[in-house]
């Protein structure tokens, strides 16, 4: 009897997970609800949902053998290589059918890549459907009503554009508003969907508009370096924002930098080299 224990962010979801990683349809299983999904609120409370599904057992006739004898009319044997013949041609020839496995064998392979192929697209899907349901119901809790959210996917990347009236709500000061939502979205993301996936979220052009101005801070951080002799340390970043301090800065060759502490206090330190 094969079974399959699934979870997903609703019962739906999860049947229909379970029914394409057993390669089966619905009126060929039976389905126990073992939990029902419950939508919580910025990160907290979420429970997922839970099922059962047994695939129903079929009955199926065993392979018949198939008995050809051949049977010569009496003779007199002479000598041994007749007496040889003649067992040869009298013996029971048993043929048994081809069994389902090795008629089948040549497309088992082309079926699983299929198979899987198909799993990851609707794994992707059910994390893009989820994770844009949760920046959703989040923006609803901060009062914001009039939110659009448009998703392009390339690759181990997904990325959400976020646009309303009230961007200044979901992007925060220096953006750690927005660095929260889009933590959080990647969390959901990856709880959806079997492969490793990053989330970026942006409102409107924030992003850009952020990395030009960390471009600009690194350079002047950098001359301040060089001129008091001093290491400079940066304010606390995501680890994106200091990939940017650090490329920013790659090409100079009289300064480093390097990063300290522990996220989320994790900092960029600027050194000038003598």
């Amino acid at each position: 009897m094969k079974q399959l224990t699934q979870r997903a962010a609703t019962v739906e979801l999860a049947i229909e997970s379970a029914l394409q990683d057993l390669g089966v349809t619905k009126d060929q299983v039976e389905v126990q609800v073992v939990e029902n999904g419950r939508k919580g609120f910025l990160g907290f409370g979420v429970k997922q949902a839970e099922v059962l599904v047994t695939v129903l057992e079929k009955s199926e006739p065993e392979p018949k053998l198939h008995v050809t004898r051949v049977t010569e009319p009496a003779q007199t044997l002479t000598d041994e290589s007749e007496i040889l013949a003649s067992v040869t041609e009298t013996q029971e020839v048993v043929q048994q059918p081809e069994t389902k496995a090795e008629q089948s064998e040549h497309v088992v392979d082309t079926k699983e890549i299929t198979r899987v192929q198909e799993t990851n697209i609707h794994n992707e899907k059910d994390a893009i459907e989820e994770t844009k349901q949760y920046i959703e119901d989040m923006a609803k809790e901060m009062g914001i009503e009039d939110l659009v959210i448009t998703c392009e996917t390339k690759g181990k990347y997904i990325n959400f554009q976020l646009e309303s009236n009230k961007a200044a709500f979901l992007i925060g000061k220096r953006g750690q508003t927005l660095n929260a939502i889009q933590q959080l979205a990647q969390l959901v993301a990856n709880k959806a969907t079997k492969q490793f996936k990053i989330v970026r979220v942006n409102v409107a052009d924030y992003r850009e508009r952020r990395e030009q101005s960390l471009e600009q801070l690194a350079d002047r951080m950098a001359d301040r370096a060089v001129r008091t002799k001093r290491q400079v340390a940066l304010e606390p970043m995501p680890s994106y924002e200091r990939k940017v301090i650090h490329n920013a800065l790659s090409l100079r060759l009289d300064i480093e930098t390097f990063s300290e502490g522990k996220d989320p206090y994790r900092h960029i330190v600027i050194k000038g080299i003598e």
